[in-house]
């Protein structure tokens, strides 16, 4: 089946917004997944599959921890919105399954899954291109090569380079030799290499993007107003703490700057779909510097999350905005 190509504007009228829905087929909605990221990502399943049944899609829940490939094969998926949140979801492993089965799939191919996925891969590309993020290494054994990175004074931002959600992440004064080791056993304990970054304090922003390539489109920027700018797993889905101001407050060419920059770095990582740069603002000089953090490429779509927030922004309802994504699901390899 071949994809039904996005649309410059969803059908208003019922009967052809109807029939669009139908021409999607029989989807399967990815939730839930063996990842630390279970929890949220059967939240955000659950937002995106009311709403594409509201809508007026054929859309069913797949849930790869309980269920086999063989399962899925047998579903007769005419396409799959995937809202798997880390490990196995977003990182290139489900979208392999999915090409071998050839069922088109909302977001990043495996390629640009896997680098967006991997921290210390995306520092390395965007460190390459220009693109501002912070100061970073990934240390050795012992933490060496840590060594100098960030301002006296400072703080360093300690994290798994494969997971999501800030979940294994810490952060330790410049210089605390102890507190560093104990985070890196940390980060180290949730699989996979550590990064170390210097951590930017000031404002904190994010941009979302849908769409691919030239054709790729960022959204209004949101900024991240929390109690000691800890943006950690508890406020980011599971406490009011957090204010989220939608368009932020910052000047038009500030603001232009930041999405152009976003719009870059995702498409320096090959992604398309849909997609979240996460941004730190700091004073530096006579105005704020952006450093990019982290692209997410299956982001949430709980009730705090930001792209449906942005959305709303753009107008861009919700039931639009999951219309969108799943009808730019397609494949990546040619059969």
């Amino acid at each position: 089946m071949n994809p039904v190509p996005i649309p410059a504007a969803i059908p208003a009228g019922r009967e052809e917004r109807a029939a669009f829905a139908r021409a999607l087929g029989r989807v399967g909605v990815f939730c839930g997944g063996r990842s630390s990221e279970r929890e949220i990502s059967l939240l955000s399943g659950g937002a995106v599959l009311a709403a594409l049944r509201a809508e007026g899609v054929d859309a069913h829940p797949f849930d790869p921890a309980q269920a086999s490939l063989a399962d899925l094969e047998s579903r007769g998926f005419d396409r799959a919105f995937l809202i798997l949140h880390g490990r196995y979801g977003e990182d290139g492993a489900i979208q392999g399954v999915l090409e071998t089965l050839r069922i088109p799939y909302t977001g990043s191919g495996i390629l640009a899954s896997a680098t967006a996925m991997d921290k210390i891969a995306t520092k390395r590309i965007w460190s390459s291109l220009g693109i501002p993020t912070p100061a970073w290494t990934a240390p050795g054994p012992d933490g060496e090569g840590v060594e100098g990175l960030g301002r006296p004074g400072g703080r360093l931002v300690v994290k798994p380079s494969a997971e999501g959600s800030t979940i294994g992440l810490s952060k330790v004064a410049t210089g605390d030799g102890a507190a560093l080791a104990s985070a890196l056993a940390k980060a180290r304990a949730c699989g996979g290499a550590p990064l170390v970054e210097e951590c930017i304090e000031g404002r904190e922003v994010t941009c979302g993007i849908l769409g691919q390539g030239a054709g790729a489109t960022a959204l209004p920027l949101i900024e991240i107003v929390v109690p000691d700018a800890n943006y950690d797993y508890q406020n980011k889905y599971f406490t009011d703490a957090a204010r989220y101001l939608c368009p932020a407050p910052l000047e038009d060419a500030l603001a232009g700057e930041i999405s152009a920059l976003c719009l870059r770095a995702y498409r320096a990582l090959g992604a398309r779909g849909w997609g979240r740069v996460d941004v730190m603002l700091r004073e530096e000089g006579a105005g704020l510097r952006p450093y990019l953090l982290e692209l997410n490429t299956a982001p949430g779509m709980t009730d705090h999350s930001l792209v449906p927030m942005a959305a709303r922004a753009a107008g861009i309802p919700m039931g639009d905005l999951v219309l969108r994504v799943l009808a730019a699901a397609r494949l990546e390899i040619a059969p």
